[in-house]
């Protein structure tokens, strides 16, 4: 069992301190009364009181290989004890060996060369990304998906599709073009997979049939945007997994206009899917790549671009073209050499893909039992769970808040005493949880995530 420290403060008093001193405007309140955890250890996480709270959300993807992961823990003391502070205008080995790692990576997963530059949030490496393609094109129009989310800074709103995000901050004068996900199990345009033809691709390649449609220049062949933003598996969105030739189409019709192709891994690489990136299971090459959350499983946290040679070499984009005080940091950089290292030691390609499909055969069963499910898919170990009326399409956000709630509340009767379930909810309607456990999870331990769905699900929807 994991070890609890001592509190000082008894829970009340933290919570009258936090309703006086803290800005909401820094997180998300899922929970009107957000839970207070105390530690953790692999894939759970403990209250004050020692509670264990099974975790599949895994703080959004960044933890993907556990809580206090020892090998990547003690090389960041490692570090605190040598060089824990650098300014990032001077060099270090673990910056220069970590950009090595990633852009090999990159190279043997894309066939083409390229450079790592780093920052430290996703919103911030989104933007550096912003800038490499403006600074390459002189143009600053992008296209993105509806349901997509590439973080909540400024320029990242806007390429981030929910307007919510947007609506109190003023005009946005480059907001993207946003077009429809291929969203099968909700097709935007009422189709069905298996007739359809990718009509959904069909759409976006239309926009450059005519001048009239504000998309294209036939006679100077030039569209005025520049990069499509993708995500190739949707995170906020709902884990929604697309159609197996989707992205091959929309790269075709991308590649014919000279648009750049921009693939978001922020919550979906570092083998979320089964795959270093997610891109890989659609067969196609992105010209940038934009990463964070996991590359440091959640440590000192550090972001970054890789970009292809021609985009990003010290004479396209160089010094000072983006900077961050803390965007190399020598702890950030430890945690990242160290998870680079871990995931060299272990076989997660396979693994990933048995252990997401045992917990998707498990969710399947899930279905049969619940008639409030309407769906359950996924690609590797990002698996969602779409909650519905007993009609098993209109979305149910009442039931998916009252099952995340009750999860969070703790005490829930299991096969291996009281648990509680930490859960994550997105989707287009708020109805979906989205399910992003440890890369390591082990059977029982899926056996024991399923057994408290089953009983949430039996619970809750006996609720009015």
């Amino acid at each position: 069992m994991n070890q609890i420290p001592e509190t000082r403060l008894t829970e009340a008093a933290l919570r009258e301190k936090e309703a006086q001193y803290c800005s909401h405007g820094d997180t998300v309140h899922y929970s009107p009364i957000p839970k207070i955890f105390q530690s953790c250890e692999g894939t759970f996480l403990y209250d004050r009181e020692g509670k264990p709270y099974l975790d599949l959300q895994m703080w959004y993807s960044a933890v993907n290989f556990g809580y206090h992961n020892t090998y990547i823990v003690d090389a960041v003391q490692a570090q605190l004890e040598r060089l824990p502070q650098l300014a990032c205008q001077y060099l270090h080995e673990e910056k220069i060996l970590v950009a090595e790692r990633l852009a090999i990576e990159s190279g043997r997963a894309f066939g083409t060369n390229g450079r790592v530059q780093f920052n430290v949030g996703g919103s911030q490496a989104i933007e550096d990304s912003m800038k490499l393609v403006r600074n390459a094109t002189g143009k600053s129009l992008f296209m993105a998906f509806m349901g997509g989310y590439h973080g909540r800074t400024l320029g990242a709103s806007e390429i981030t599709s929910s307007y919510r995000y947007r609506r109190r901050f003023g005009h946005f004068s480059n907001r993207a073009h946003f077009v429809p996900f291929p969203y099968c199990f909700r097709c935007p345009y009422g189709m069905k997979l298996e007739s359809c033809d990718y009509y959904c691709a069909d759409q976006v390649e239309r926009l450059f049939e005519t001048e009239f449609n504000s998309f294209w220049d036939a006679k100077a062949e030039e569209s005025e945007f520049i990069a499509f933003y993708v995500e190739p598996v949707l995170g906020t969105g709902g884990y929604v997994v697309p159609p197996p030739d989707y992205f091959r189409r929309l790269k075709t019709i991308l590649d014919e206009r000279k648009i750049l192709l921009v693939d978001d891994e922020i919550q979906m690489g570092f083998f979320r899917t089964g795959k270093f990136w997610a891109i890989e299971h659609f067969g196609v090459t992105p010209n940038i790549v934009v990463f964070g959350k996991a590359l440091t499983n959640g440590l000192n946290p550090i972001s970054g671009v890789w970009a292809e040679e021609s985009l990003i070499s010290p004479q396209a984009f160089p010094p000072g073209s983006t900077h961050s005080t803390f965007s190399s940091n020598p702890l950030g950089t430890a945690a990242a050499l160290a998870t680079l290292e871990w995931i060299e030691q272990q076989d997660y390609e396979r693994k990933v893909a048995e252990s997401g499909a045992y917990f998707l055969e498990q969710l399947e069963d899930l279905k049969k039992r619940h008639a409030v499910i309407g769906d359950v898919s996924g690609l590797g170990l990002a698996l969602r769970i779409e909650v519905t009326q007993a009609d098993g399409f209109t979305p149910n956000k009442a039931l998916t808040d009252r099952i995340f709630e009750r999860g969070l509340a703790g005490g829930i009767p299991t096969s291996r005493g009281p648990m509680g379930l930490v859960l994550d909810v997105g989707g287009y309607y708020k109805n979906v949880f989205t399910l992003a456990p440890y890369l390591d999870i082990a059977r029982d331990e899926i056996d024991l995530a399923v057994e408290l769905l089953d009983r949430l699900f039996t619970e809750c929807a006996e609720q009015p």
